[in-house]
């Protein structure tokens, strides 16, 4: 699949809000459906996830206190018809100690915030059997 660019977004989250549901709900209102999120910040107690691949599940790892958000990458597309953010987190901790995984859900302190919109085809994720919502795409 192919895209081009379409518009790109810079804005912050307030702080206490989290993280996932703000950039779903900024997709939303400003109706992107594919898109590259980057980010950077502090997140209170996220929690991240490591996908088990024999119980087809993630793993939550519960994060208690403040973390540097290092750097989150992800993207935007569709699951269910919705735009769905997944995303990808390096935390540092206050020994500079570095954590990292699946974002699963964490509180902002801070929180700067990069989309890029895509335009083309759309891209929808669907559960495949090895227990994930993958990208219904071609496979290169």
């Amino acid at each position: 699949m192919r895209f081009s660019k379409g518009r790109t977004f810079l804005f912050r989250i307030p702080k206490g809000k989290e993280f996932l549901n703000s950039v779903t709900e900024f997709a939303k209102k400003h109706n992107i459906l594919i898109g590259t999120i980057s980010a950077i910040g502090t997140l209170k107690n996220p929690k991240i996830g490591y996908f088990e691949e024999e119980k087809k599940q993630y793993k939550v790892i519960e994060l208690e206190g403040t973390y540097e958000l290092i750097s989150a990458m992800g993207n935007i597309s569709l699951k269910d018809n919705e735009p769905f953010a997944h995303i990808h987190v390096s935390l540092g901790d206050e020994e500079g100690k570095m954590l990292g995984g699946h974002l699963v859900e964490g509180e902002v302190f801070v929180a700067e915030v990069v989309v890029q919109e895509l335009l083309g085809e759309l891209l929808e994720r669907k559960l495949q059997e090895i227990g994930l919502a993958l990208w219904d795409a071609e496979e290169f």
